[in-house]
């Protein structure tokens, strides 16, 4: 799709010009003044605006056409304008840039220079504007969650997709990856999001239990139901029910929840009223439910039924990119918890990097809060984290090498908070090879801020 384009030019001739010299690069719109500019850039949005400073009435002055850009800017801040000026010279120029124009030309210009400088504002709209979705998409939606790698950016594009729909979502992924979490993201960004979200673990009560949680039930259903009380479905009516550990559901409530997701109605335990409740099913499981269908421990039509969309979090060993950055959340976190502004020093961020964290996200959690607990001075060190640290033996010349300066980049980054300038006068390298050092490494120098 070509970039939107608006052209603010009261002469004919110029914009017939314009118009034959851009059309095969931009989606083109014209304004002859003021008036019509302004509710183009309200309506139609465009990237860029290219603005005559000579507009009618005052075509002899370029203040009106100042007056114009300053509006243009307050209504749509991203916008990149080029101004064309034919008076004013050098005072037009510092004035427009100051209100925030992207570039100044005097008039006449030539046609092909102007297309390159259009080009150029096109292109960085729409790097900002890529930017800015992915900050959103990572940001707002997942504010608990943290994540650069492959497979966490398309979960996290996933569920900005569907989070909006009523589809129902199997969560899949290892104990501590995070999968309630990511079932809190999905109610967060859902219409729903105004209502309860509401979690039962399957797995943590006795299934006799279970049903009643579930489903709620009726005054004198059984022994001790001396009133009636209203399940977890229930509760979560216009809201969202997540079901954890929904692979250790028993075969009878299987065929329960089944039906309760084909007709979106149910009965509490003991009771005859059918009762319609609307509430967005998310479920999780650590086992492998395709292992569970093929040993008929778990209903294939309600598999399907969970999974319209199957999500999959990966564990925290192959997220070594990511494990930096969640860590110094988890350390800002409980830092402030416990009143103590500390960082990782070297042996700390070696020892998380090179740990395999079989118990994931939630192993990592508990690792740095002992480290805010045991920590001496304002350095958080690998002794402090509690974990069995081991010395790898390096299997060659090359790792050797890599090692030693893999750990001299992470001391010059936690010494300098991730500043590349200083890390690189540490280091005695350019700033470019700091860059590539930090790239080949799978780091990220706002994980030291």
């Amino acid at each position: 799709m070509k970039p939107k384009l608006l052209i603010v030019e009261d002469e004919e001739a110029i914009r017939t010009q314009l118009k034959c010299a851009l059309r095969d690069d931009f989606t083109l719109f014209f304004a002859e003044g003021r008036a019509e500019a302004l509710s183009a850039v309200a309506c139609e949005q465009p990237a860029v605006v290219s603005l005559d400073l000579g507009l009618p009435p005052h075509p002899e002055s370029s203040e009106y056409g100042l007056e114009t850009l300053d509006q243009i800017m307050r209504t749509a801040p991203t916008t990149k304008v080029v101004v064309l000026g034919a008076n004013g010279g050098r005072d037009s120029a510092i004035r427009s840039v100051q209100l925030g124009a992207f570039d100044y030309h005097q008039k006449p210009v030539q046609l092909h220079e102007l297309k390159v400088v259009l080009q150029r504002a096109a292109h960085l709209r729409m790097l900002e504007a890529e930017a800015e979705k992915r900050a959103n998409e990572a940001a707002i939606e997942f504010a608990d969650m943290l994540g650069h790698t492959p497979a966490m950016r398309e979960i996290f594009a996933v569920v900005s997709r569907i989070a909006r729909t009523d589809v129902t979502v199997l969560i899949q992924g290892e104990s501590g990856t995070g999968k309630e979490l990511l079932a809190r993201a999905v109610h967060a960004n859902s219409g729903r999001s105004h209502r309860p979200f509401v979690a039962i673990n399957c797995g943590a009560i006795p299934d006799t239990l279970l049903e009643s949680e579930l489903f709620g039930h009726e005054r004198g259903a059984y022994t001790g139901a001396h009133t009636q009380r209203k399940g977890k479905l229930e509760l979560a009516d216009g809201g969202t029910l997540f079901l954890d550990e929904v692979g250790e559901m028993s075969p009878p409530l299987q065929v329960k929840l089944l039906r309760f997701l084909q007709e979106r109605q149910l009965e509490r335990v003991g009771g005859r009223e059918l009762l319609r409740v609307d509430a967005r099913v998310v479920a999780a499981t650590n086992k492998d439910l395709k292992t569970e269908l093929q040993a008929r421990r778990f209903r294939e039509d309600l598999y399907y039924r969970l999974s319209v969309v199957n999500l999959t979090l990966p564990p925290l060993r192959e997220r070594a990119e990511d494990i930096a950055l969640i860590a110094n959340a988890l350390l800002q976190r409980a830092g402030k918890a416990h009143r103590r502004k500390l960082r990782f020093g070297g042996s700390a961020l070696e020892a998380i990097a090179h740990h395999p964290w079989p118990g994931n996200v939630r192993e990592l959690e508990n690792a740095v809060e002992r480290a805010v607990l045991m920590a001496h001075g304002k350095l958080v060190e690998a002794r402090d984290l509690g974990i069995e640290v081991k010395d790898r033996p390096a299997t060659s010349l090359r790792e050797s090498r890599d090692r030693a300066e893999r750990g001299a980049l992470v001391e010059a980054l936690v010494k300098t908070r991730g500043n590349i300038t200083q890390a690189s006068r540490l280091l005695a390298v350019s700033r470019p090879t700091v860059h590539g050092l930090i790239g080949r490494y799978a780091l990220s120098a706002r994980d030291f801020r």
